[in-house]
């Protein structure tokens, strides 16, 4: 493993020895070990004299991830493998391509909700992608990273000084705190991070991506929409492009997020759940708290709304529209454009009436550029917050629009393109490199929200909407219909397990029932019976009869009769077949 350290970095080179009594982490080439007690679960960092005499280390690793309280004991999270991604500001960054969760009492007993709580850990884990640097902050934008630049500042390590709101393992951090060991905890950051070395007229430079997902309203697609009463959103998402070149650095950041008032879209077996505002509920009170905390951290918004303006869609869009406007804050701006109704008929090219509309404000906004050397030449003034009602496919495609408008900008001011040239013409390869790019984030921050990759991703990387793009829509469109009614419970509670929303308690499944043990009324059990008996006697019938006849017919008709009736059953009651989140149960039924 390659040796990467400075003042404040984290150790990215450890040997893990692990003994009865505790676990020791060495850092290789330091003086100094981390151990933690596996029975009174203290932890101290030490300076290195004999406590590792007649050991032999058990595992090598590359980061300490944190450690989690499940139902039999304490477990102790690691890195163990890593993926190189690319150099960003002079620093390697990673993506995590390997962990172990390890027990701090060997053999404890094993309660089968025990191995429930592994298997969501082990599914969150599992999220593609986690990345991290053990001296670059990830958690912060340039622009950011240099307000921070102080006295106070300067002494802390990467999670004291991380945005908490992108550290996806600050609660297993915290967990076991003590002096002295900022240089063992690692910050881990969900989303997707691309770096790339381009050419363009004769002149090289990086061009980064840096997309980070927020935790403060994590969740599913289906189980996690719009806003709390705090005003925190659903998949709240910051992009951040940035390029380096000559000793300058610049960088455009974007946010997008739900709908930020308290609406929802619970599934229900329906291909498309209906969204509904939650009644009784003080949306502008909501909507402020989140426009005023964007404000303080990005500046200016500019509230880009890409929902159809009619329907269900439409009734949100009017909400939103409404509630900007009883704001009355002139730092906040509403833009709607029905990006369906729009580009119907394949009429992507419409979208430059939206990109257009936004020129004053992206030149307004302007970008973050500096010299390595700390002169400041321009700071970023505001950000453009696009939704539509997922914040997935169709926001990413104006996204990528807005960062290629901005691109040209840049490198005209960095003199890599002509006056009067644009990105997009300069070259072929980049414009490749550019939309494949904005693809894949497109695709990373789908999968870990709605357990897909994105829909509209062929227009993102060729321009122009397929008809080879549709059909694999259609397959994601399936796909998300399924995880979202039958597989997305689990997940929301392995990350509200992960982030620390749920707190075991040691006397769950005996004097506490188990939120696991979540009952089913009878339909649950009766309708699919049913269902599954008719289909099998319907084609039972029409298969092998001895003979067509009328009893042959009735039986048919019956059989078939049974199996509209327990389909239609199971639609009017779809929501007792969809697999809930347990820890936060959104519903509860019963046998009446």
């Amino acid at each position: 493993m390659d040796v990467e350290m400075g003042g404040n970095s984290v150790y990215n080179d450890m040997n893990l020895y692990i003994t009865q009594e505790s676990f020791i982490v060495e850092p290789n080439g330091q003086d100094e070990l981390l151990l933690i007690g596996r029975l009174d679960k203290v932890t101290r960092v030490q300076a290195k004299t004999t406590q590792l005499t007649n050991l032999r280390p058990t595992r090598r690793i590359c980061g300490v991830l944190g450690t989690i309280h499940l139902l039999s004991c304490d477990y102790l999270l690691v890195a163990t493998h890593r993926l190189f991604v690319g150099v960003l500001n002079n620093a390697i960054v990673w993506r995590l391509a390997g962990y172990d969760i390890i027990p701090y009492i060997p053999n404890a007993i094993q309660r089968s909700e025990n191995q429930s709580y592994l298997n969501m850990l082990r599914k969150t884990l599992d999220t593609k992608f986690y990345y991290f640097s053990y001296r670059y902050d990830l958690t912060h934008t340039l622009q950011r990273q240099r307000e921070l630049l102080g006295p106070y500042h300067g002494d802390q390590g990467l999670l004291q000084r991380a945005d908490r709101r992108f550290v996806w393992n600050a609660h297993v951090l915290e967990q076991f705190k003590c002096d002295k060991m900022q240089r063992f905890q690692l910050p881990l950051i969900l989303g997707f991070v691309s770096i790339n070395q381009v050419q363009i007229n004769g002149q090289t430079f990086f061009w980064s991506i840096v997309t980070r997902r927020s935790v403060e309203r994590a969740g599913t697609r289906l189980f996690c929409r719009g806003s709390n009463e705090q005003g925190h959103v659903a998949n709240f998402v910051e992009t951040e492009q940035i390029v380096e070149f000559n000793g300058q650095h610049t960088s455009f950041v974007q946010t997008r997020g739900s709908m930020p008032f308290l609406w929802q879209q619970l599934p229900n077996l329906r291909y498309k759940p209906r969204p509904r505002l939650i009644p009784g509920k003080d949306h502008l009170a909501a909507c402020a708290a989140h426009f005023n905390a964007q404000l303080k951290i990005y500046g200016q918004q500019v509230a880009v709304n890409l929902v159809d303006q009619k329907g269900a869609e439409g009734e949100l869009a009017s909400t939103f529209a409404r509630l900007v406007r009883e704001l009355g804050n002139t730092n906040v701006r509403y833009e709607a454009f029905d990006f369906h109704h729009e580009c119907r008929k394949m009429r992507w090219d419409r979208l430059n009436i939206l990109i257009d509309r936004l020129a004053h404000e992206l030149e307004d906004f302007g970008y973050y550029h500096a010299f390595d050397n700390g002169n400041l030449v321009s700071t970023q003034t505001g950000v453009f917050r696009t939704n539509c009602i997922d914040c997935l496919d169709r926001t990413n495609v104006v996204q990528s629009m807005l960062a290629r408008r901005s691109l040209t900008v840049v490198l005209q001011k960095l003199g890599v393109l002509h006056v009067g040239q644009r990105v997009e013409h300069a070259s072929s390869n980049f414009e490749k490199l550019f939309k494949g790019v904005w693809a894949d984030n497109a695709d990373l921050v789908s999968l870990q929200y709605s357990g897909t990759g994105a829909l509209k991703t062929d227009f993102t990387r060729t321009g122009k909407r397929t008809k080879s793009g549709a059909m694999q829509d259609g397959k994601n469109s399936l796909v998300r219909y399924y995880l979202n009614n039958f597989a997305d419970g689990i997940r929301q509670d392995g990350i509200d397990l992960f982030l620390g929303h749920y707190l075991i308690n040691e006397n769950e499944g005996s004097v506490l029932p188990s939120p696991l043990m979540a009952p089913h009324g009878w339909r649950y059990f009766a309708f699919p019976s049913v269902l599954l008996v008719a289909v099998a006697m319907f084609v039972i019938t029409m298969t092998y009869p001895a003979e067509f006849s009328t009893e042959n017919l009735l039986f048919m008709l019956f059989w078939g009769a049974m199996i509209a009736v327990s389909a239609t059953g199971i639609m009017h009651y779809g929501v007792e077949f969809v697999q809930w989140p347990r820890l936060f149960p959104l519903m509860s039924f019963h046998s009446a």
